[in-house]
Order: C-alpha cells, then sequence, then structure tokens
C-alpha cells in the first residue's frame, strides 16, 4: 500500500521517485505534500504553516517580498510542473496553495489562532471557489491559471481573517 498519490503521475506517468528528484516538481509539489494519496491541496497547505511561520519571523516588508517571490516564481514553476506532467493544473501540484496561505496572513498579526483560522478560510475559499475564483480556475491557463484561483483564495480569505482579527 502506497501512501503516495499514484505510482505513475500526469499523461506522461511520472513516479514519485523522479517527481522527489527534480529540483522544480519538488517544489511545485509542495516539498512531496502532493504527492499525498488523499487531499494534496490540504496537504500542501500544511507544508505551508512551517514556512509562513519562518517568514513571519520577519517584519512586513521583508514577508511581503518573500510572499511576493514565492508567488511570482510559482507561476514559472507550477507551468514548468504542469508540461514535465503533461497535465494542466494536476492536483499534486501544490505551490499555489503555499502561495495562498502566505497570501491568507499577510496583513494579519501573528498568532496560533489566526493560522489555524486562516488554514481553514483558505481551504473553504479554494475548495468552494466562489466567483471570480472560479472564473480564474476556469478561463486562464498556464502557470498564471494555475496560480491565480489560490492567490484570489488567499486575498479572500485574507480579507475574512483580516476583518475577523482587526474585531476579535
Amino acid at each position: 500500500m502506497s501512501i503516495f498519490l499514484n505510482t505513475q503521475l500526469g499523461k506522461n506517468k511520472l513516479t514519485p521517485r523522479q517527481i522527489l528528484s527534480d529540483p522544480t516538481l519538488f517544489l511545485a509539489f509542495g516539498f512531496g505534500s502532493g504527492l499525498a494519496k488523499k487531499a494534496p491541496g490540504t496537504m500542501g497547505t500544511l507544508t505551508a504553516i512551517p514556512v509562513y511561520w519562518l517568514f513571519a519571523q520577519t517584519n512586513v516588508f521583508v514577508y511581503s517580498l518573500l510572499t511576493l517571490i514565492v508567488t511570482v516564481s510559482g507561476i514559472w514553476i507550477c507551468d514548468s510542473a504542469a508540461k514535465k506532467l503533461d497535465e494542466h493544473d494536476f492536483g499534486g501540484i501544490v505551490w499555489d496553495e503555499i502561495a495562498g496561505y502566505l497570501i491568507t496572513l499577510w496583513l494579519v498579526p501573528f498568532s496560533w489562532q489566526a493560522m489555524v483560522l486562516g488554514f481553514i478560510l483558505f481551504r473553504i475559499f479554494d475548495i468552494l471557489k466562489p466567483w471570480p475564483i472560479s472564473w480564474a480556475d476556469r478561463k486562464v491557463c498556464g502557470g498564471l491559471g494555475i496560480m491565480l484561483d489560490d492567490v484570489l483564495a488567499g486575498v479572500f480569505a485574507g480579507a475574512v481573517l483580516f476583518w475577523a482579527s482587526s474585531y476579535f
């Protein structure tokens, strides 16, 4: 019994070993978390928590810069991974979840409660995909399309979290 999503991934039938040994795919698969058999998007978001914790140790300028780098580089990382897999927005590509979670917590004061609520809110927006997230998911192609719906989910979740943190 394998803990991995499949033994052959994408139309190009890559193995988990190939994913983990290719630097771009390793990043796109969230340091391997996207290989999870169940809920790879949720596993990718869980992987974002220690990344967030490291980024949160910096000031808002550095956090912003690092989040921007993760997000912009994600367009190339996700596009490259989709091409290597020969499959657009393959479920195991979770770099976009990492960026989305970082965006969710961008302007919210650090706390364990914010981390948990941010996780829940981001997953809700990422899974339900209300408009315009659903539009971006369906209409925008390539690496930008893979990233954009999660960026928007992060913005929506972050706005709710920011509002909630200012009142509670």
